[in-house]
């Protein structure tokens, strides 16, 4: 199994999110792949854009360059079997390394595709575990605005196996919290 492991908390120590995404990842087993976003990610410009919707054959060398990154980080998520998203709720949604990250990955054309019927996801047949550490907001609040959304992006892309391990309302119980979402990770299938 491969196993591409997100991390989006701009904590690297005491993270939760990213001792959780450790603890899942080690539960499944397989190699594991790390992409580590604390030092962010560049956002899309005009010129991304441009390139983007530049059929590949026309490009420049310029606009291949461009997009580097972003067909880096495609093959990631592309050669990957399961995904382990942490995801820690900044403000009532997800970090902006985490979007920049979404917004480099979803390309028409790569990782989706327009139909008369609508998009059709193009990553098929991968699983996601998004790991979600909140302060205290509990999941699936009326203001929880990072669950559905990356439930929903994901299932854009073709994600439709997710799954999330909910480390929520750290702030009002800390121990509970970690307890109920180790319990979580324990009952995972690899």
């Amino acid at each position: 199994m491969s196993i591409l492991q997100i991390d989006a908390s701009a904590r690297l120590n005491g993270s939760v999110s990213r001792n959780l995404t450790d603890s899942v990842s080690s539960k499944l087993g397989g190699s594991v792949q790390r992409r580590d976003l604390v030092g962010g990610l560049p956002l899309l410009t005009e010129d991304w854009i441009a390139a983007n919707f530049t059929p590949e054959d026309n490009r420049s060398d310029a606009q291949r360059q461009t997009l580097a990154l972003s067909d880096t980080l495609i093959g990631e998520v592309q050669a990957a079997d399961v995904l382990v998203i942490g995801a820690p709720m900044y403000n009532f949604a997800i970090p902006a390394a985490l979007k920049a990250w979404i917004d480099l990955i979803c390309r028409a054309g790569v990782t989706f595709r327009y139909t008369d019927a609508g998009p059709v996801g193009l990553l098929s047949g991968k699983r996601a575990i998004v790991v979600l550490a909140t302060g205290g907001t509990p999941q699936g609040a009326s203001y929880d605005f990072a669950t559905g959304y990356l439930r929903h992006i994901l299932g854009f892309i073709g994600i439709t196996d997710v799954s999330f391990v909910s480390a929520d309302q750290l702030g009002q119980d800390a121990d509970k919290a970690l307890a109920a979402a180790n319990d979580q990770i324990a009952a995972l299938a690899a």
